[in-house]
């Protein structure tokens, strides 16, 4: 049983100082920027210069944005969000930063297999698995889980360059990106409302009324003690 019951807070506290939630932003940039180049990797549209029309929008999007987000969810103690908006928004960067290398010719694509890309997506799996298993909230874990495991099978496919594998982990970024909204939008709802309209899964003995208490449902205190 879960608790969905109304709350009373639509900030969490930094200090002397009351932020918007970190996730919402960091989400909402995560599931755009991944919807869209997933669907790519899926085979729903574009051609072989469709990545490079994609990157402008990748890297701010998907990277800086949720990047800063990442920043101000360790102003606001919360652990989980610095690691995995952290991790993921930096990644966005460095595969904008990569791709537009490709552009201007300072650096040729590999034909074949790629797997100083692969090799990348490895970390990036473990990272996001065990974010997964951190997770308080149903919601939010399921979101992590499927994104752990488009970037495990990314891995894999970019090292073979098995295009089956490829669009297969264009698919599961693609549930991840709209698990990301439903979770973003969720707690967008519930910070604006008051009360929780959307279910995230949280469990029962979630602390409502802590002012410290993030929506994903982690005390300041225990952040700080890891």
């Amino acid at each position: 049983m879960h608790d969905i019951s109304p709350v009373s807070e639509p900030t969490v506290e930094a200090g002397s100082r009351r932020i918007a939630i970190p996730w919402v932003l960091g989400l909402y940039a995560l599931a755009g920027a991944t919807f869209v180049v997933a669907a790519r990797m899926a085979g729903w549209y574009g051609g072989s210069e469709s990545r490079f029309l994609l990157l402008p929008f990748a890297a701010v999007l998907g990277g800086l944005t949720q990047l800063l987000a990442g920043m101000w969810a360790f102003e606001a103690e919360d652990t989980l969000a610095t690691a995995m908006l952290g991790i993921w928004g930096s990644f966005w960067i460095g595969y904008g930063i990569l791709h537009g290398l490709f552009l201007s010719g300072r650096l040729v694509e590999p034909a074949g297999p790629f797997p100083e890309l692969g090799f990348w997506f490895i970390p990036l799996a473990l990272i996001t698995w065990m974010g997964a298993a951190a997770a308080r909230s149903v919601a939010l874990a399921i979101t992590l889980v499927f994104l752990a495991a488009g970037a495990s099978i990314a891995a894999i496919a970019n090292i073979s360059m098995h295009g089956g594998l490829m669009m297969v982990a264009g698919w599961l970024f693609i549930i991840s990106s709209v698990l990301a909204w439903y979770t973003a939008t969720a707690m967008m709802l519930e910070a604006t409302s008051g009360r929780q309209a959307w279910p995230l899964g949280r469990p029962r003995n979630w602390k409502k009324n802590s002012p410290a208490t993030s929506l994903h449902g982690e005390t300041a205190a225990a952040r700080r003690a890891g």
